[in-house]
């Protein structure tokens, strides 16, 4: 199974994941993009929607709520991002303030809950790991927030540093170890033309995919370990989003390299 999509820039809503339709079941994620006073109007359904404010800014409008403005970065690498979260059974109205690109984030619940815009000043930043794998890490929505499943933020890693390491995986109900979570990752570079490659593997072997990732493309992780590492000359975003009952880094590392972490606590008390 091929677990990369690629998003080609379009005007409108694009499905990239759709649940019985790609290899999560639960998670789903899409792309919005538009211009200045262009609208959509999105349904959520049975699902709990997040709208992660990629660029641009935008009007949102649904029946509890409305928010004029929504966004402040011209791009992913310019602060920490907005978002608007939409219970289920709604109709949400978005008009573009000006050129907006929208991460829209969906998962199933079974209740229902109250909206919320969750400004930069509220996502919580943390620098994980020491170089050679160090990020920035946003987190957006967590524990604590009006979602009852998704988990969502933003990574930020420098040239030619991994992130993610040691391999990593959220697919066994261990908790407070380690939680079920499926989980996806949006790339982005800047420059434009950058890459990075992700590894997802599984450790009986039936999952072992290495994927060069390029600007707008996506890896799922429906099980398995997974880690990453970026070009040297370029710096790699991407958006994770992660599913299920517990909101959190409930995982395990990879036995095998989980030494690692000893060396990076080491490097953290120097």
């Amino acid at each position: 199974m091929n677990y990369k999509k690629t998003y080609q820039p379009t005007k409108g809503y694009t499905k990239l994941c759709v649940k019985g339709e790609c290899s999560l079941q639960e998670l789903e994620f899409g792309i919005i993009e538009l211009g200045g006073g262009e609208s959509l109007l999105f349904e959520t359904g049975e699902t709990e929607t997040a709208f992660v404010i990629l660029s641009g800014k935008a009007d949102f409008a649904m029946e509890k709520a409305e928010w004029k403005g929504v966004g402040q970065r011209r791009s992913v690498f310019e602060g920490r991002a907005c978002t608007v979260y939409a219970p289920r059974r709604n109709q949400v109205k978005i008009t573009g303030v000006f050129h907006v690109k929208i991460a829209v984030c969906q998962v199933q619940v079974e209740t229902d809950t109250e909206p919320q815009l969750i400004q930069p000043e509220a996502v919580r930043v943390v620098t994980l790991g020491v170089k050679p794998w160090e990020r920035e890490t946003h987190f957006i929505m967590e524990e604590g927030c009006n979602a009852r499943k998704l988990c969502i933020g933003e990574a930020f890693v420098t040239p030619g540093n991994w992130a993610g390491f040691p391999p990593h995986k959220h697919d066994v109900d261990n908790m407070p170890r380690e939680g079920i979570l499926e989980e996806l990752y949006y790339f982005l570079f800047q420059p434009g033309q950058g890459f990075a490659i992700q590894k997802l593997y599984t450790k009986d072997g039936e999952i072992d995919v290495t994927y060069t990732v390029k600007q707008d493309e996506l890896v799922e992780f429906p099980r398995g370990y997974h880690t990453t590492v970026g070009a040297p000359g370029y710096n790699t975003y991407f958006l994770w989003v992660m599913a299920g009952e517990h909101q959190g880094f409930y995982r395990s590392n990879d036995p095998d390299h989980d030494w690692v972490t000893a060396a990076e606590n080491m490097v953290k008390k120097l």
